[in-house]
């Protein structure tokens, strides 16, 4: 029996990281739910073995059912009928497979049916999931929404809406509209208050809505007439049984096929608020979209694995001129370099998840009691790590999915342009993430804050005061060279005191910086495992000229150069 949890030594890794001990307290309030349930874990190791056991669960459903389904939904797909989105046979199978298990909403407190795991295990099934069917993954994935109503919403909504998802209630965020993608200050979708019934209306149309007949539906709504920007938002939950929105179509796209990405019309749609007036994208979405973030890193790692199983296992059955293609240096050096490229994506993911779990239980922990001034302080530390880790990741591992999947085609090579082998589908499902919750484009603008405040290189700062073994100081010593480097070259890019010049230059600022931040993240866990090391050692080297190349090009312009690249 296939198992993509037990089969990949990598995830237990992280899942056993020194920081999960703090997560884990954080979590279960020092285990105080021991007390009022059965399944609650007594102490740190129990918990992890309970993690350890949901994930061989998710992890047997992949490999079994999930995997073997993907080629089935990417020719099927969802159908609209009588204006309800029917999901293909295998999606219904894999849903149902997961909602006996008991795994659909498994983030959620226990008083709401969830068995309160941390974003880390989450973040991990996306993982899994993903490598199965990325596709699929969407709809998995969009528990999100689960977490921003029990964060946000009141207690009376809590208590109506979250016990559902247990018993596999699916979940959308109705976000973007036709003049209304990247820049979701401009949504136009109207929230009216019904004085007489006491309820909020909608109307408008959302489009490119994953999974956008879904049960339960986060909607950002104009609730304040007169307005034109993002004080004008607010959030709220529609309940598909209200059935006053219709899907006017399921959107053909290139890839993740299993996944409908709807048209949607409003009319007198009844819904409830989340949280306060105004607040919608500025709080609630905007943490929304950090965690769907978080979830395409993981959807992004999910890809690449299986695109280099996919690329490994062919290179070494196929044989050319007498012996099999993995002997040739052209191929086991893309594939080592696929390899190490998916050790860093996966670095970055969990310690991101890792902040993000940190500064969230602190924030659910204020709101039964007060933080200790140096627990508020190591909540807002952690926070500022998140949101500084969180458009790297996006970026990062997006851009190296896409490249992961690039190169596995062409070991398949023209075999792989066929449909005959999943790496078609697996390549055309990879090129979304460079897209969706933001392009690539975006996650720069938003990671160029951490280059400009040094937030960048004071983590470099702090992780170089951190020991390795003394077989690994060579490496460190590079990262240590790498940030000098990194520094002076902001420095000179800033002298000119020019925001063009400086936004020009953002990609190849963020990308140094993210060889130096991941190069630190693959030396400890070379310090942690051999295993990585490695790992650790090709990327800092590739890094290392890398950086040297960009500020190569730095060096050699000027503000004046910007308008030879104007159109």
């Amino acid at each position: 029996m296939e198992n993509f949890y037990s089969d990949n030594p990598h995830l237990k890794f992280h899942l056993t990281h020194p920081l999960m001990e703090k997560i884990v307290k954080l979590k279960e309030s020092d285990y105080t739910d021991k007390e009022k349930y059965d399944f609650a874990p007594l102490d740190f190791e129990d918990a992890i073995d309970n993690y350890d056991k949901v994930m061989e669960i998710i992890g047997e459903i992949s490999g079994e059912i999930i995997g073997p389904n993907a080629e089935s939904v990417d020719k099927e797909g969802p159908e609209l009928v009588n204006n309800e989105v029917v999901y293909a046979r295998g999606t219904r199978q894999n849903y149902d497979a997961l909602v006996k298990a008991g795994l659909v909403g498994f983030t959620l407190p226990r008083q709401y049916d969830g068995l309160n795991l941390p974003i880390v295990p989450y973040v991990m099934s996306g993982e899994i999931v993903s490598r199965a069917d990325a596709g699929f993954a969407n709809i998995w994935g969009l528990q999100d929404c689960a977490e921003t109503i029990h964060e946000f919403a009141s207690e009376e909504i809590k208590a109506e809406f979250l016990p559902r998802f247990h018993k596999g209630a699916t979940a959308a965020m109705d976000l973007t509209e036709p003049d209304a993608g990247s820049d979701l200050q401009a949504v136009q979708l109207k929230a009216t208050y019904d004085n007489h019934k006491h309820r909020w209306l909608l109307d408008g149309v959302k489009r490119f809505i994953t999974n956008g007949d879904a049960d339960i539906s986060l909607v950002l709504a104009r609730s304040e007439e007169g307005t034109t920007d993002a004080r004008g938002l607010s959030l709220f939950v529609y309940d598909r049984s209200d059935k006053a929105v219709t899907v006017r179509r399921i959107e053909n796209k290139l890839g993740i096929k299993g996944s409908p990405t709807c048209e949607l019309v409003f009319r007198n749609a009844p819904a409830k608020l989340i949280g306060d007036t105004k607040m919608g994208l500025i709080k609630y979405v905007m943490s929304l979209m950090n965690s769907a973030r978080l979830g395409v890193g993981s959807q992004s790692v999910g890809i690449a694995e299986a695109a280099y199983r996919e690329a490994h296992k062919y290179a070494m059955e196929r044989e050319q001129f007498g012996k099999a293609i993995i002997q040739y240096p052209a191929v086991y050096e893309m594939l080592t370099n696929m390899r190490v490229k998916i050790d860093a994506m996966r670095s970055l993911l969990y310690e991101t998840a890792r902040y993000v779990d940190i500064y969230k239980s602190y924030n659910f922990a204020s709101r039964e009691r007060k933080l200790e001034s140096d627990e508020r302080q190591e909540a807002k530390a952690y926070q500022k790590l998140a949101d500084m880790f969180t458009p790297l990741l996006k970026l990062y591992s997006s851009e190296g999915c896409n490249q992961i999947a690039y190169d596995a085609i062409q070991i398949f090579g023209g075999t792989g342009y066929m449909k005959d082998f999943p790496i078609e589908r697996i390549y055309r499902d990879a090129r979304i993430t460079t897209i969706y919750e933001g392009t690539s484009q975006l996650q720069v603008v938003a990671a160029i804050r951490g280059v400009g405040n040094g937030a960048y290189l004071s983590f470099m700062h702090d992780r170089a005061q951190l020991p390795v073994r003394p077989e690994l100081e060579y490496l460190k010593h590079a990262l240590e060279k790498m940030t000098e480097q990194f520094a002076k070259t902001v420095e000179k890019v800033n002298e000119f005191n020019d925001n063009e010049y400086l936004d020009f230059h953002a990609r190849r600022l963020v990308e140094m910086a993210g060889n130096v931040l991941i190069g630190y993240l693959l030396l400890y866990d070379a310090n942690r495992s051999e295993v990585y090391t490695k790992s650790a050692d090709i990327f800092i080297r590739k890094g290392r000229a890398e950086n040297i190349a960009a500020v190569s090009f730095i060096n050699n312009c000027h503000p004046k150069d910007v308008n030879d690249f104007k159109i």
